[in-house]
This record gives structure tokens, C-alpha cells and sequence, in this order.
């Protein structure tokens, strides 16, 4: 005889603990697993009303435990946390291995000519935009002005870049050229994610005490969280651009490449997918999603009126985003 699955089980919560780095890479593994963006809608509903229900108090019959966090995890790949509408599919932190393999690898496979780079560069910027503005913090709406000032200033950051580096490279040896692509994408990341978020910084981001009380919105919090995402993305982007050149330059001084030139792009995006698989997750793990920060730290006007109204509150937490 089977028990009745307990409604006591946390699942506002990441399954495993994630106070510790092996517990956020097990969470985010299961998040970016790229066969989620396989899922049909009526999976994605199914997952979504196992979540809704359990949290209004109601167990799907027969429901196991493992099949619960399998719901969560489905409903998490799909839906904002904060929002809880549905993601655009190439949004999806499951879709950015697939998604990034593609761009990454034709990035460092075309990256010697003027057209190769304008157009691969506008085509990352144009996914980065899509990527953060699905992965924002809280409910905060952008305006299709200051969507389009973030695209335009991080694609103009990451081609004149690319460009610029592409012009002081051309006397040196083909391995360092091969290294372009990566700086043009940190450095469009250090412009693309803070403009996309731009109304975070301005206007801050929810903060909420230990039990999930919201306390208000913090611009420091929102600093925080936006600076350890920049980090979390170059160090995403770093072993998948870096460890390619070296060996696609032994590659392509073989027999086979000479002989089949035309297999280097689909060699090199492999090469790149092999990486991010693991990257991803892992530099997603670096920090926790739902970061905190110390009272003392957040604005003075805030601080007063935590301190107020919860004087016993000596740190806050908020979703940092992706």
C-alpha cells in the first residue's frame, strides 16, 4: 500500500544545498540540461500544475518524490522565477549550450574578414540581448528604448573590439588571432548585461528577509547581482574560447583538415559544445542564485527602514538572475 507523498517537502528551494558549490553545480546541471528545450508544451503545463498544486497543499495521485523535484525542475527550465511566465525558448538557460556551441564556434571559425565578424557578432549580441532580458532579476519591465540602446552599445562594443583587435593581430602568429573572438565577447558582456538591466540599477531589485518577506528594493543588491553575473558569463564563455584555438591550430596543420577543410567549423563547434557543457553549469554555480546581502551594506534610507520595521534582520537575500 502506497503513502500519500508529504506536503512538507521544500520546493521553493533547489534540491540540493545550495551553500555549497558541488550543491549549485548538481542544481544547475539539472537546469541548463539542453534536452528541457525538447519538452512540448503539454509536458511544460503538466509540470506547472504538479508545482501550482503542491504548493496550494493538493498531491497528484500516486506523485513520488522523485517525480516532484523532476516537475520542478521541468517547471524551473520554463518559467521565470519571479514572474512565472513562461521563457522565450532561446532565452532558457537549457538552450544556451546548443545555442552558444552554434554562435561560439562559427565566431572562432570566421573570424579573419570584416563581413564574418560584423555578422557573427551582431548574431552573439543579438542572443545575449534575448538571453538577458529572459533571465532579468524581479518583475522589472524595459522599454523598447532602452532594449534597443543595450543592443545597439553592446554590438558596437563587441565588433569595434573584434575589429580593432583583428587589425593589431595580423602581424602576429595566427594562434594569438584565434584568441579575438573571446575579448570581443567579455567585453560585450561587461556592456550588454548592465544595459539590459539598466532599470534594476536605477530603481533596485526586490530584497526579502530569510522567510521570503519582501523589505523593499535595493540598487546595491541590484549592483551586486549584476556584477557577479558579467563574471559568471566571461568565465562561462573562457574554457570554450580558449582551449579551441589550441587545438584547432594543431588540427588544421594535419593531413585531414588540408584535406577536408570544410570539416573545421563543425570540428571547432563541437570542440566548443564539449566545453560549455560543463562550463555552463558550473559558472553558473560560482554564485548562489539566491544571493544575499548584508543590511549594513544596502542603501542608508533602506537600512533605516528594515531596521524598523525588522530589527532583527541582519541580512537580506534577492535572485541575483542569470
Amino acid at each position: 500500500m502506497t503513502t500519500e507523498l508529504s506536503t512538507n517537502i521544500n520546493i521553493k528551494e533547489p534540491r540540493w544545498d545550495q551553500d555549497t558549490f558541488m550543491g549549485r553545480a548538481k542544481h544547475f546541471f539539472t537546469v541548463t540540461d539542453p534536452r528541457n528545450i525538447l519538452l512540448s508544451n503539454e509536458q511544460l503545463e503538466n509540470a506547472r500544475k504538479i508545482i501550482h498544486d503542491y504548493r496550494q497543499g493538493v498531491v497528484s495521485p500516486g506523485l513520488t518524490e522523485d517525480q516532484l523535484w523532476r516537475a520542478k525542475y521541468v517547471y524551473d527550465s520554463a518559467f521565470h522565477p519571479d514572474t512565472g511566465e513562461k521563457m522565450v525558448l532561446i532565452g532558457r538557460m537549457s538552450a544556451q549550450v546548443p545555442m552558444n556551441m552554434t554562435i561560439t564556434g562559427s565566431m572562432m571559425t570566421f573570424y579573419k574578414t570584416t563581413p564574418a565578424v560584423l555578422f557573427w557578432q551582431w548574431i552573439n549580441q543579438s542572443f545575449n540581448a534575448i538571453v538577458n532580458y529572459t533571465n532579468r532579476s524581479g518583475d522589472a519591465p524595459l522599454t523598447v528604448s532602452q532594449l534597443g540602446t543595450a543592443y545597439v552599445s553592446a554590438t558596437t562594443g563587441a565588433v569595434a573590439t573584434a575589429l580593432g583587435l583583428n587589425a593589431l593581430t595580423k602581424h602576429v602568429s595566427p594562434l594569438i588571432g584565434r584568441f579575438v573572438p573571446f575579448a570581443a565577447v567579455a567585453a560585450a558582456n561587461c556592456i550588454n548585461i548592465p544595459l539590459m538591466r539598466q532599470r534594476e540599477l536605477k530603481h533596485g531589485i526586490p530584497i526579502m528577509d530569510q522567510n521570503d518577506n519582501r523589505l523593499g528594493e535595493s540598487t546595491k543588491a541590484a549592483q551586486q547581482a549584476i556584477t557577479q553575473v558579467v563574471v559568471s558569463r566571461i568565465l562561462m564563455a573562457s574554457p570554450g574560447m580558449a582551449i579551441p584555438p589550441f587545438l584547432m591550430n594543431t588540427l588544421e596543420k594535419r593531413a585531414f583538415l588540408k584535406r577536408f577543410p570544410w570539416m573545421s567549423a563543425p570540428i571547432q563547434v563541437g570542440l566548443v559544445g564539449i566545453c560549455l557543457v560543463f562550463a555552463t553549469p558550473l559558472c553558473c554555480a560560482l554564485f548562489p542564485q539566491k544571493s544575499s546581502i548584508s543590511v549594513s551594506r544596502l542603501e542608508p534610507a533602506l537600512q533605516e527602514k528594515i531596521r524598523a520595521s525588522h530589527p532583527g534582520v541582519e541580512r537580506v537575500y534577492f535572485n541575483k538572475g542569470l
